[in-house]
């Protein structure tokens, strides 16, 4: 089990990690825009990685080259709301090639993405987080040498319980 607090911290296998979460901390009504972390149980399901940053990485869940084309869909006036697009895209969507390092590995977090609900919050991940930690969207943040410590551990089968 990993556990997310809303203290910052995310803990693995005994062992604690500072990491960042959503501007307004964590909320059990998850809403597009918010700036708040959704609290429950989840999984990672897929990761996305900058395979021209991040040579060498052993993980039990399957990887994704992280393409140019390759976005996030955050508008949920489009019926791709919380799903992978490519680029050009006529809706809302983030970019996962990014300049910053931000995305260099995304770990994606199954919510809100079987039966998607409309405005209940997009691109939920785990991600790289900015030097500071600074807060983020929605999502948990972590230096990227934790981020691969932890994904290396893993068997693939482990949930995340945030809050």
């Amino acid at each position: 089990m990993i556990y997310v607090s809303k203290f910052r911290f995310l803990t693995f296998k005994k062992k604690k990690y500072k990491c960042a979460i959503g501007k307004l901390g964590l909320t059990n009504n998850k809403q597009e825009g918010d700036y708040k972390t959704p609290k429950g149980y989840f999984k990672i399901i897929k990761i996305f990685y900058r395979a021209d940053r991040i040579k060498k990485i052993q993980c039990a869940i399957p990887l994704i080259k992280i393409r140019k084309t390759m976005g996030w869909c955050d508008d949920s006036r489009s019926i791709q709301y919380n799903k992978l697009i490519k680029y050009p895209f006529n809706y809302g969507a983030e970019k996962l090639f990014r300049k910053d390092h931000l995305y260099d590995l995304i770990c994606v977090l199954n919510y809100n993405l079987d039966k998607t609900k409309k405005n209940k919050g997009s691109a939920i991940f785990i991600h790289v987080s900015k030097k500071n930690y600074q807060h983020t969207k929605g999502c948990i943040a972590l230096q990227k040498k934790h981020l691969i410590e932890i994904l290396s551990k893993m068997n693939g089968s482990e949930k995340i319980k945030i809050g």
